[in-house]
């Protein structure tokens, strides 16, 4: 397995990743499959994400295909550049449990560390993903609260605990 910081070259497999984990992880994003599938131009947004100064997203190959992602972003407001947050972390089912979310998460971890002025990392994750919390967990990060009802899915409502890693 192989970690790297994606180009704009990545974002045809980039988008069909965010796609299957829209479907199969509806409940851990705040975007929907439904909202994804009416964008305009998808993958010319990939892209431009892709190129922004400030967001680095990190892929985990294997054996060439993208099998997992996670978005680092720092905050640009004067006010709250000390702090970056980690976004969109997804792992393909199919191949969980080989080492590649930690491998991402420590990856967007270390290049936090080398961005002058970031002092703490942020996420949310669904109080219900046992495995990415105790992934977060294991790599530092603490609850620091919790908000109810974050999610509505049909009629199901998600919390989410918002974590936080001080570096």
């Amino acid at each position: 397995m192989e970690i790297k910081l994606l180009t704009p070259a990545d974002a045809s497999s980039y988008w069909e990743l965010r796609l299957e984990a829209l479907q199969l992880s509806p409940e851990a994003f705040a975007s929907s499959y439904e909202d994804a599938i009416q964008r305009i131009n998808p993958i010319e947004q990939v892209e431009n994400n892709l190129r922004t100064e400030g967001n680095y997203t990190f892929g985990a190959f294997d054996q060439n295909k993208l099998i997992g992602v996670i978005t680092l972003v720092q905050e640009n407001s004067l006010k709250l550049k000390h702090r970056a947050n980690i976004f969109a972390m997804y792992v393909s089912p199919e191949t969980r449990g080989q080492g590649a979310g930690k491998a991402l998460l420590t990856e967007a971890i270390n290049k936090a560390k080398t961005i002058e002025g970031i002092e703490k990392l942020n996420l949310s994750v669904v109080s219900t993903n046992e495995a990415a919390k105790n992934l977060y967990t294991q790599l530092g990060f603490k609850v620091f609260g919790v908000e109810e009802k974050a999610i509505k899915l049909k009629d199901k409502y998600y919390d989410d605990n918002h974590m936080v890693l001080f570096l």
